[in-house]
């Protein structure tokens, strides 16, 4: 398991293709907090990063599908999944080393934002004057929005043998399970409104950038990988 969760990292990182995405998830980041003027943290003139906070999931929304839609598509697609299938690990070890995978790019690319958070103490006034419960709640929530929507691309790319496809798919779940959710809580629809809420990664992402981890919503996300790799598992097994 740990030659193939070495291998999916080097094979990423290994190629043009990873350093630029994750080059273009930086910039995009980077524009948005310090450039943009509707989002500038410069601009804003509040020590806070709520702009950060606020629109990484809708880039993760695209990165992360760009990142999983190679881990099972691409097998298939090139007939490597058969050997792997082959090897001593069971078929929910492979999954798991994919995934894990998976969740340190994903980590790779959130560490840079961590300057920011030196930038802002720096430009406070005084220094330091920053929400740092705040900051690393929302923070620990985006590692949590990254993991589950590492298990939805990596769920989207079981389905098929065609890494378009499988980012497509991603992006759409991912949509889904974020923003679609949100949207129809607001549509104040009774109980459907409650529960769509309740399901809404976007809700308890919100609850955990208050500075509060909750059980509840630590809990809630990791059900989420939990359901999402055990549907590729599933599928997989089944094909």
């Amino acid at each position: 398991m740990r030659s193939l969760f070495l291998k999916e990292i080097n094979a990423f990182l290994g190629s043009l293709i990873g350093y630029l995405v994750l080059a273009l998830f930086l910039v995009a980041i980077g524009l948005i907090v310090w450039v943009f003027p509707e989002s500038s943290v410069l601009d804003y003139g509040f020590a806070d990063l709520e702009s950060l906070f606020t629109y990484t999931p809708y880039v993760f929304t695209f990165l992360v599908p760009a990142l999983s839609m190679r881990a099972i598509a691409d097998e298939r697609k090139m007939g490597t999944w058969e050997l792997l299938r082959t090897s001593p690990l069971s078929l929910v070890q492979i999954i798991l080393a994919k995934y894990f995978a998976l969740l340190c790019l994903v980590l790779v690319a959130l560490l840079p934002t961590l300057l920011y958070f030196f930038s802002i103490t720096q430009l406070g006034d005084p220094v330091g004057n920053l929400d740092q419960a705040g900051f690393f709640g929302s923070w620990i929530g985006l590692i949590m929005i990254g993991a589950v929507f590492s298990a939805v691309g990596l769920f989207a790319s079981s389905l098929t043998s065609q890494q378009v496809v499988a980012f497509v798919l991603g992006v759409f779940l991912c949509f889904i399970l974020y923003f679609g959710l949100s949207a129809l809580s607001d549509m104040q629809l009774g109980g459907v409104s409650y529960w769509a809420e309740e399901f809404s990664l976007s809700y308890h992402y919100i609850n955990l950038s208050r500075g509060v981890i909750e059980s509840t919503d630590i809990f809630f996300m990791l059900g989420m990988i939990w359901l999402f790799l055990g549907g590729s598992v599933l599928g997989l097994k089944n094909k």
